[in-house]
């Protein structure tokens, strides 16, 4: 079945498109290099995988409960309209807030693949081009397996937030070539780390949990790239056109941060916008969402060099600003360590199977 025929709604248009503006850049140096960035690029290379191959497809999915997630994650709990509703409503609520939430992750990864392959072409330094081209093949990877989460599992999808939208199409209207890294490796991709992450460390499905660790393992190495490359460049720029970065990071943030509110999937049940929007601000369990979702680009913004009064003053009207201190090469350690770990689970326990087949198969062969 088309994703066309899985969409909630369609989409406003079946293609969008963003004017690219821009020069593309070649560098005829091939052997000069930041010993950093093409240790990375080498890492990039050894650490490619198949979503196919890698992640258990045959492992079973309840379309009414995807993530496990808990009715107090619902922004609709404990509103006048929860006690109306059946079991079999909350299950397709449940639903329809997991092929939202992972709707977003799908959109911004094609997002992500466009603008890794925008820094190919307009980055001026050849070490960059060479990482960015294996970013490049780790988000369409990452778009191919959400893509088939949604459609194999959960059984619908939802088009892409309009604040989600808006954030990438100011990224890629952008003729400076730094701001694909900004818009696109340190807030959205940051946001997005800290939402798999937390889904990630609390899901009981291991379907969704194979999925967010693999791809956060591919997302770190991701973060570190837009770290390097905006740490140095950020070093050279003037205080004007630092400011002007800091305007685009507060107002990304404060879009990434009214995008978490879910409210299409409340008016999809039949609840007023302005309603759903209350509901939303409401909910203590979707406003510790919401903080923690900054506890990966706030440190980044920080680390790179955009640490102006009115950039911290953004923070401290979010509640965030303390994320600052956050230990970000530890986080993004912690991701590469539970991907690791996992797969160390799986293989074991698939290698355990095997012996014990061998070894029922050997008696069954003495019995004979």
């Amino acid at each position: 079945m088309p994703t066309y025929d899985r969409y909630i709604q369609p989409p406003a248009e079946p293609i969008w498109q963003v004017p690219a503006t821009g020069a593309a850049r070649f560098n005829w140096e091939y052997d000069d290099g930041r010993e950093r960035l093409l240790a990375l690029y080498q890492k990039g290379k050894d650490k490619q995988w198949d979503g196919a191959k890698r992640i258990d497809w045959d492992l079973e999915v309840d379309p009414y409960d995807p993530l496990g997630t808990p009715d107090e994650s619902l922004s609709l709990y404990g509103t006048r309209h929860w006690a109306k509703l059946t079991e079999r409503d909350k299950g397709e609520l449940r639903q329809h807030f997991a092929s939202w939430q992972f709707s977003q992750f799908l959109h911004g990864e094609q997002g992500a693949m466009i603008c890794a392959a925008r820094i190919v072409e307009s980055v001026p330094d050849l070490d960059a081009k060479f990482y960015s081209a294996t970013q490049t093949m780790d988000e369409a990877r990452h778009a191919e397996i959400f893509g088939r989460f949604l459609h194999d599992k959960v059984g619908m999808a939802y088009p892409i937030n309009d604040n989600l939208q808006s954030l990438l199409g100011d990224t890629l209207r952008d003729s400076r070539w730094d701001m694909p890294y900004l818009g696109m490796q340190v807030l959205i991709e940051g946001l997005a780390l800290a939402a798999f992450g937390m889904i990630r460390d609390t899901t009981d499905k291991p379907l969704p949990q194979q999925i967010l660790a693999y791809v956060m393992q591919d997302e770190a190495r991701h973060v570190a790239f837009g770290r390097m490359a905006l740490r140095d460049y950020y070093k050279q720029l003037t205080d004007a056109e630092l400011r002007e970065r800091e305007e685009f990071v507060i107002e990304g943030c404060y879009l990434m941060r009214d995008r978490l509110r879910g409210v299409e999937v409340l008016e999809n049940f039949g609840i007023p916008k302005a309603e759903a929007e209350e509901y939303s601000e409401q909910s203590e369990f979707l406003a510790l969402f919401r903080q923690l979702l900054f506890s990966r680009i706030v440190p980044c913004v920080r680390d790179i060099g955009l640490w102006g009064k009115r950039l911290q003053e953004a923070y401290v009207d979010m509640g965030v600003f303390e994320m600052g201190n956050a230990n970000l090469d530890q986080l993004m350690a912690q991701d590469e360590e539970i991907a690791e770990k996992l797969d160390a689970e799986r293989f074991a326990a698939e290698e355990a199977a095997r012996a014990e087949e061998v070894t029922e198969a050997i008696a069954q062969g003495a019995e004979a």
